[in-house]
């Protein structure tokens, strides 16, 4: 078990369980339910255990339980809660609560044993977008904040598109739609974030069309090689961190021109580089989401 971050600050404390700090100080004063270290200069540091500790707290604290009767549950009793309720109510926050544990611990046990117990109740897809979602929204803020590090986000991320892609296989034998269109599925150059391009891969399949998943860093002069064996394609494409904000109009006027210009083809995008781009300024056959489900519910 190296490398495994052992040690929490009470900000890492907040940014991992959405407990304010405040809230936390007056909790282990009042109701002392959590015991930090102290360094000389009397600076608080939390336990791995401590952490776990306060996922819990506040799993039942949002489930309706008042942190006075939290605070009277014996050690071993407050995860049994936590069971108890997951097992009869919204399972989904314990879920991400569970996932975040796992990958602060690089604990691929804990992240198979959760995805294992959701799959008995909910589909691959309800699990994407009812868990795997949200945790990948927390877990772009926890690394922006430096809460986690690249590892741990690589460490989650490598975990989710194994799950994606054992999903896809199992559409890869199966025949498209007759007539249907094709989509063809990449990023631009120098982006690497593909965990929603994957998915909605596995959407696209899932619905019987054919698809063509080009991947991370496609040059946009290699995708006109496609016109020699498709007509009318479908791009779709996915801006997480490039291209950069002042340059993605004449990406777009690019894009255009050289792909859709002088003919049926469109290009579908998403992605956090486009939350507030100035749609009015798109070419026609150009068209940005808001997110997966909605691009989902349009195919």
């Amino acid at each position: 078990m190296n490398n495994i971050k052992v040690n929490f600050s009470i900000k890492d404390l907040e940014n991992l369980t959405g407990i304010k700090a405040h809230t936390i100080r007056i909790w282990e004063k009042r109701y002392n339910l959590l015991k930090p270290n102290r360094s000389d200069t009397n600076i608080r540091s939390y336990s791995i255990e401590s952490f776990q500790k306060l996922l819990n707290i506040s799993y039942l604290n949002n489930n309706g339980l008042k942190i006075s009767k939290i605070a009277s549950l014996k050690e071993e009793e407050i995860p049994v809660k936590v069971r108890e309720i997951a097992s009869r109510g919204k399972v989904e926050d314990h879920a991400i609560n569970a996932f975040k544990l796992a990958m602060v611990n690089f604990d691929q046990v804990l992240f198979y044993n959760t995805y294992n117990n959701l799959l008995e109740n909910k589909t691959f897809k309800d699990i994407f977008y009812s868990v795997f979602l949200p945790l990948l929204n927390e877990i772009g803020v926890l690394w922006q904040t430096n809460t986690i590090t690249p590892a741990h986000e690589h460490f989650i991320s490598v975990h989710i598109k194994q799950k994606i892609l054992v999903n896809i296989e199992r559409l890869q034998s199966l025949e498209p739609k007759p007539n249907t269109s094709t989509y063809v599925l990449f990023l631009p150059d120098n982006e690497i974030h593909d965990i929603g391009l994957l998915f909605l891969n596995y959407e696209l399949r899932s619905k019987g069309y054919h698809t063509i998943f080009l991947g991370e860093s496609v040059p946009m002069e290699s995708l006109t090689d496609l016109f020699d064996y498709f007509k009318n394609i479908t791009f779709v494409s996915y801006f997480t961190v490039y291209p950069e904000e002042e340059t993605i109009e004449k990406y777009l006027s690019d894009f255009n021109n050289l792909l859709l210009k002088d003919n049926n083809s469109k290009l579908l995008l998403l992605g956090s580089k486009l939350l507030n781009y100035n749609n009015k300024s798109l070419p026609n056959r150009i068209k940005i989401f808001q997110s997966i489900e909605t691009l989902a519910k349009e195919l």
